[in-house]
């Protein structure tokens, strides 16, 4: 296996399928001249050309619009998205056209679409930029919905979704673009709907995903040092959640945190504590514990950020109340 950062397996993911499927197309601002805002479409303009790699204006609802009408007509569009909260100019397009186009059109036409770019708060952003939404999307029937924190599953997950019949909406995150990790050399996909058990314990389950994987990995690790051995989930697709891994996991170690880097009403996170409490109260021993980010718009100061939002130090301390620790 090579090691190399997410961007890179992400372009990858594209360029096999590109290759592969003369359909695949990718739309976006600056994703060809520019080689992309993160170069995740480093090259391809060059190997492929326009229109299949094709910048677009500054206009979200017209060129996801576009995408899903290409979808519709037979090519594999993948909608770039600078970042997703500027997906919020094309919330109709989504939810009113590539998510109801099939059950609409009586199962005649399929939208095998992409929407892919960074969720969720980076630095220095502010509260118009560093929202997380993916309780938005996962709310929606008819799409799938990814959320990656590793490069692994990056080029896995993106395969799979862009050969996908149904929009699928593909999360990153900004900070993660630069994260490596260890990517076979051959071909591989990552089904979509399956979450990853990353390391296994038997006294407390970890739940999360994107880039929170991070801190509940080194929270797992400053838990095993207190002699706790947690057992930590990477959900990895948000919409159809794998809840029998999780429900499993619950069994095994009878105690739950949750960890969401949104926020706490309606959150996606919140869902999972109440399927959990619902599936799997007969075994708990302790109330599930959720760990999201503070009920506030994104303060500038850095300080003030990392302070709102999910850290190791707040999963530990989770983990702690579950076990009656502390």
């Amino acid at each position: 296996m090579a090691e190399i950062a997410v961007r890179d397996a992400l372009n990858q993911a594209i360029d096999e399928e590109m290759e592969r499927d003369e359909t695949v197309c990718i739309i976006g601002e600056e994703v060809a001249e520019y080689e992309g805002a993160y170069k995740v479409t480093r090259g391809l303009l060059k190997k492929y050309g326009a229109p299949r790699v094709q910048d677009t204006p500054i206009t979200e609802n017209g060129f996801t619009g576009l995408g899903i009408g290409a979808a519709m007509v037979g090519l594999r569009p993948i909608v770039e998205w600078m970042t997703f909260n500027f997906s919020i100019q094309a919330l109709d397009q989504v939810i009113n056209n590539a998510a109801k186009m099939r059950h609409m059109s009586g199962g005649q036409l399929k939208v095998p679409i992409v929407f892919r770019g960074p969720n969720g708060p980076a630095e220095y952003l502010s509260s118009q930029h560093s929202q997380a939404l993916q309780s938005v999307y996962a709310h929606i029937p008819g799409l799938k919905v990814v959320s990656i924190s590793n490069a692994y599953d990056a080029k896995g997950l993106l395969k799979s979704a862009i050969r996908d019949d149904n929009p699928v909406v593909f999360m990153e995150a900004e900070l993660m673009y630069g994260w490596k990790g260890e990517v076979p050399d051959e071909e591989y996909l990552v089904p979509i709907g399956e979450a990853a058990v990353q390391r296994e314990g038997d006294d407390v389950t970890l739940i999360s995903f994107g880039k929170t994987m991070r801190p509940v990995h080194e929270a797992a690790e400053e838990l095993a040092n207190q002699g706790v051995n947690a057992e930590v989930i990477d959900l990895r697709t948000l919409r159809p959640l794998d809840e029998e891994t999780v429900y499993a996991s619950v069994r095994k170690t009878n105690r739950a945190v949750i960890v969401d880097e949104g926020w706490p009403i309606a959150g996606y996170g919140s869902y999972v504590g109440w399927l959990i409490g619902k599936n799997c109260f007969d075994e708990l021993d302790a109330e599930v514990e959720l760990v999201h980010s503070e009920d506030v718009p994104m303060p500038y100061n850095h300080t003030l950020e990392l302070a709102v939002q999910p850290s190791t130090e707040k999963v530990v301390a989770a983990a702690k109340r579950v076990l009656y620790m502390e």
